[in-house]
């Protein structure tokens, strides 16, 4: 052992495992939150990451050592291009968890959306909602069916993104009429999101391809007089149990997994993307057209990735009910120009 003491902590940790690539480079939302609110609302977005940047704003956490004073913080910008409802689906709850009942969808998709779906020639949409009306007694979750507008962000890709946002609040048949006021129409984002507000993200990881055990999960690189190696790990295991255990760094696929970040607050949603261009554009992306949003930190992924926003499932307690003041966004070059 030399000079190492002889009880180290283990490199890496074993809480995101399997650390397997992503089936899908949009992220999927397997819970959402129940809301206690009197009418009802969408519970998520989606948007498309642009960058990176700094902003000052003047700290409203009280027990912040700052509070009240201007501080620097990095922020992440989002384009969120308008989302078009062009469905409803109704679930119902069963003992072996949530089944689908009924769907409806808009009648005159847009084109782009068949690049995603087949679409049948005409949709029934009367007769689809006399279904959903008939089995409301079994519904207990309703969701919209979006579709995301790349054509309206700095994106060279036009087929959409489509998913399921839950809608939250209210009782079940005010959820279903608020469902059919929003179908074939937009969704901004000041319509789902305020600033100042905290919300979840979902998203892919920049894949960083297969990667060995140091740069994985962080071993230690053995000594230059080793033997066999100097960039694997020492030992495979113990002689007994005779198997490979689960613990033991390995190589393998490293980033594009998908993470969920929890109270990620908005700083400002804008609706012009001009406001916040930098020079020469952002890299890897160029220059926003749609509104956007700024949200304080970092996110997961890469430039032009789908990004979905939530209502956050466990939100902190103390929250400031004013929005935060931004004092200034820098727009200098990323390329440092």
């Amino acid at each position: 052992m030399g000079h190492r003491k002889h009880h180290a902590p283990r490199h890496g940790s074993l809480a995101y495992l399997p650390r397997q690539r992503a089936k899908r480079p949009a992220a999927r939302i397997r819970y959402w939150p129940k809301v206690d609110a009197e009418t009802p609302k969408l519970l998520g977005f989606a948007g498309y990451k642009a960058g990176m940047t700094y902003v000052f704003s003047i700290e409203d956490r009280k027990r912040s050592p700052n509070f009240g004073k201007e501080v620097m913080k990095a922020a992440t910008i989002l384009e969120t291009p308008p989302i078009l409802v062009c469905g409803i689906r109704t679930y119902t709850h069963t003992p072996y968890g949530l089944e689908q009942l009924t769907e409806c969808w808009m009648k005159n998709p847009p084109e782009e959306l068949e690049r995603k779906l087949v679409l049948p020639e005409n949709f029934d949409t009367d007769e689809m909602q006399k279904k959903i009306d008939e089995n409301l007694e079994r519904t207990t979750n309703i969701r919209a069916i979006i579709a995301t507008q790349p054509n309206q962000a700095n994106l060279a890709k036009k087929k959409p993104e489509v998913t399921e946002i839950e809608i939250g609040g209210g009782t079940i048949p005010q959820q279903l009429e608020y469902a059919k006021g929003l179908l074939g129409k937009t969704v901004t984002a000041e319509e789902v999101f305020k600033s100042g507000q905290y919300l979840d993200v979902a998203a892919i990881t920049t894949g960083k391809g297969w990667q060995g055990p140091v740069k994985r999960w962080g071993v230690t690189v053995l000594q230059a007089k080793g033997r066999k190696t100097k960039r694997g790990i020492a030992t495979l295991g113990p002689w007994n149990p005779h198997h490979l255990m689960y613990s033991v760094a390995r190589a393998g696929q490293m980033g594009y997994h998908q993470r969920i970040e929890y109270n990620k607050r908005v700083l400002k949603i804008g609706k012009d993307g001009k406001e916040v261009n930098v020079k020469g554009g952002f890299l890897r992306y160029g220059n926003l057209k749609a509104p956007y949003m700024l949200i304080e930190g970092s996110i997961p992924g890469t430039e032009k990735r789908t990004i979905k926003l939530r209502v956050p499932a466990r939100p902190p307690t103390q929250v400031s009910e004013e929005p935060p003041q931004v004092t200034y966004v820098s727009l200098e070059s990323p390329q440092g120009k």
